[in-house]
């Protein structure tokens, strides 16, 4: 399928424009993605900008403030941050010292082969238990001080179970329906990029059969760069 990132003023027209086509449609919260079919085929899908709820009576179902947390998490680095309607209001980089430097494997994967070994392990090993800590005490942190409607979650299938069961608990349970997967892949979670993070997440995906290309010939509906998501094994 083809593949658009558009404005979020862009996406409103185009739902509006596919209101006028014998679509049905379906929508997904936990992804905020609304799908259409012809009959039983899929030939589009939009990927909501991350202030929408609903892609029914658009501005009415939007929150007057959309208050959310971006988290995204790699072996020995993560960043976290705190926004409201879209402005980034606080913020943190996490680095620790997880990764062996010849094999250039974290301790994490180190110990699913190897098991426990020398003191450098070790030491790595509760670096990574303090990693986790520290990322949940600023999650903490914001759910005590915030209302927060989302929380976009970025990180390695590997990592998962660190994040949920550190000795400093999330404030939100595995299956808590404001965690929605970020659909980005993220090799370092610095500042910047949590920021491009944040900017993409405000604008929508749309992923169409090349047969619809029409749809997108109104001079109204200009789309962005043309936008390419790689896979990993992100959760």
């Amino acid at each position: 399928m083809e593949e658009k990132l558009i404005s979020s003023e862009n996406c409103e027209k185009l739902l509006l424009k596919l209101h006028s086509y014998p679509f049905n449609q379906e929508f997904n919260v936990s992804k905020n993605t609304v799908y259409f079919y012809k009959e039983k085929e899929k030939i589009l899908q939009v990927r909501l900008p991350i202030f929408w709820n609903s892609p029914l009576d658009m501005k009415q179902n939007q929150m007057e403030e959309t208050n959310y947390v971006l988290l995204m998490i790699r072996s020995g680095i993560a960043s976290i941050g705190y926004f409201e309607n879209g402005e980034n209001i606080d913020h943190k980089v996490f680095r620790a010292y997880m990764v062996r430097k010849k094999q250039g494997k974290s301790q994490i994967k180190h110990l699913k082969t190897k098991g426990k070994s020398r003191a450098g392990s070790r030491i790595r090993l509760a670096e990574t238990l303090e990693f986790f800590d520290e990322i949940n005490e600023r999650l903490q942190d914001y759910f005590k001080e915030y209302r927060v409607d989302k929380v976009g979650l970025n990180c390695a299938t590997t990592l998962i179970p660190y994040l949920f069961d550190a000795k400093v608990t999330t404030p939100f349970e595995k299956n808590d329906p404001r965690i929605f997967k970020i659909p980005k892949h993220i090799a370092n979670p610095t500042y910047e990029s949590l920021l491009e993070t944040n900017s993409f997440l405000k604008k929508a995906t749309v992923q169409y059969d090349e047969n619809y290309e029409e749809i997108f010939h109104n001079p109204n509906l200009a789309t962005d760069d043309k936008l390419s998501i790689d896979e990993d094994d992100d959760w």
